[in-house]
């Protein structure tokens, strides 16, 4: 339980999350607890003072993170389903580099009690399995209203439908949005834009209609989620989100001060520039940009709200390149650290549900491709999910 960082060392919780207490309810076993990347600060998979985690496919290359050991694990077999944080893409993007399905839900829907938080306007938790229908059970067991203890969920959220039972594969009546932006990111790898695409083509031989769309916004939607998480890193180690009504776990506080007196020159590189650079910008510009980003977040939401209006989901890919290859976590680019997060960041600030699935392979190594839907409109995106990896498994792509 240390979050990835020697700061936490030996720290035992006083309390089970939720979704921990939920899974056990239903009769889950437990069977281990996976690596994650430091504080979750990066999407690589090499920042956890316990070592890198790599690739099932190819050992050389990064799993990325930063839920990398829940996508390794799973990836690798020997786990059937894993639990993930995702503040920036952090369930999506190791699940696309590993190659499995990996679910972030809507904002709220799944309850954070008792996980470590980065910032509670980006905070989520989700599943992360092999097949889609173990995404939508573990869902369908961790979701729900949390009483009064966490205020990511609205107040009037119920228990929702049972997911699996609404998996039918049927898309015939859906409109498909590829989303143009998506393709369009600095870097991104060509072979990578052409999986995706054809892989988002084949719906239409389903029955669904499937055409380009464009939220210009999208460029500005990893900017706005950077603006919040990087204060938002800086506040988890300064006294994290304890002034929201919820539930609050003293003993981790306790916890991560004491950890920052005694092991703050142990963060990695990309961990140390995190906090610096959140410090800086809360202290010399008093949070006007995180205030900002909030405001611009929920003009970012607005277009993609209108955007499905016309559209049932929108398709684009998940990651935009390939896994670098393993590197010591003291020499990591901080540019590295963070370039995996363009296409999944923009849906942390908005909270739309997103999920990754496995479009093929590229030089061995899984290509992700991203399903988004409207907010508490999972049972769709599960379902396009669950179309596409019949047809796909059925080798008929």
């Amino acid at each position: 339980m240390t979050s990835g960082s020697r700061m936490l060392e030996h720290y035992v919780p006083d309390h089970d999350a939720t979704v921990v207490t939920r899974i056990l309810d239903a009769g889950g076993r437990i069977t281990g607890k996976a690596v994650c990347e430091e504080w979750c600060f990066t999407a690589t998979s090499c920042t956890a003072f316990t070592g890198p985690v790599v690739n099932p496919h190819n050992e050389t290359r990064m799993a990325l993170g930063s839920s990398s050991g829940s996508a390794a694990l799973v990836a690798g077999g020997y786990t059937d389903m894993a639990m993930g944080g995702d503040q920036g893409g952090s369930i999506r993007i190791p699940s696309a580099a590993c190659g499995i399905v990996g679910l972030k839900p809507t904002y709220g829907l799944v309850p954070y009690t008792g996980m470590v938080p980065i910032n509670l306007l980006l905070d989520h938790t989700g599943p992360m399995a092999r097949t889609v229908s173990d995404v939508a059970l573990l869902l369908e067991v961790i979701a729900g209203l949390d009483g009064d203890l966490d205020p990511r969920q609205p107040r009037d959220l119920g228990k929702p439908n049972s997911y699996i039972n609404e998996l039918n594969g049927d898309i015939s009546t859906l409109r498909i949005g590829v989303l143009q932006e998506g393709f369009e990111m600095p870097g991104a790898d060509t072979e990578i834009m052409y999986f995706v695409r054809e892989a988002a083509s084949r719906f239409s031989t389903l029955g669904a209609t499937v055409e380009n769309i464009s939220v210009p916004m999208h460029f500005d939607g990893i900017l706005i989620c950077d603006a919040i998480c990087s204060e938002g890193g800086y506040r988890l180690l300064s006294g994290y989100n304890s002034d929201a009504r919820g539930f609050v776990d003293t003993s981790l506080q306790k916890a991560i001060g004491r950890g920052l007196q005694s092991h703050a020159n142990d963060l990695s590189a990309a961990g140390k520039l995190t906090v610096m650079l959140g410090a800086y910008v809360h202290e010399k510009f008093r949070g006007v940009f995180h205030g900002k980003a909030i405001n611009l977040s929920r003009k970012l939401c607005e277009e993609y709200d209108k955007a499905l209006e016309s559209y049932d989901v929108l398709v684009l890919p998940t990651i935009v390149t390939k896994p670098p290859k393993v590197q010591d976590r003291s020499q990591l680019n901080f540019g590295t650290a963070f370039d995996f997060c363009q296409n999944t960041g923009p849906f942390n600030v908005t909270g739309h549900p997103a999920l990754s699935i496995n479009a093929g392979f590229s030089d061995g190594l899984p290509v992700g491709m991203m399903i988004v839907g409207r907010k508490f409109d999972e049972a769709t995106v599960l379902n396009v999910a669950y179309a596409y990896e019949k047809m796909r498994d059925s080798k008929s792509i």
